[in-house]
């Protein structure tokens, strides 16, 4: 993420030009990032969807859209929900503390 997120508009689904250059762009490598449950054939599926995205040019803007349109479910920039929840814990107290240090001044 940005120090800029909180000054720019958020993202949208209308304005993601970033996801055209994304591999898992296509209709059949999609279904790998959602899989179902995180145990067993799941741990499979999400691992290959991490190796993915580690190769993907635009995995930074991925799991940035991610973090701040709360996308729950799935594998997003090269990142699980969990790795999410907690990357977004961290990112909204980066944004209050900001948004303190603005009123404090």
């Amino acid at each position: 993420m940005s120090s800029n997120a909180s000054t720019t508009a958020p993202p949208s689904w209308q304005t993601t030009d970033w996801r055209k250059s994304a591999l898992c762009a296509d209709e059949a490598a999609t279904r790998l990032f959602f899989p179902v449950g995180v145990t067993g054939a799941a741990e499979v599926q999400i691992q290959d969807a991490k190796t993915v995205c580690e190769g993907c040019p635009v995995v930074a803007e991925c799991l940035s859209f991610a973090i701040e349109t709360n996308q729950e479910y799935g594998i997003w920039g090269g990142k699980s929900e969990e790795e999410r929840r907690v990357i977004r814990r961290a990112w909204r107290a980066e944004r209050r503390a900001q948004r303190a240090a603005l009123k404090a001044s």
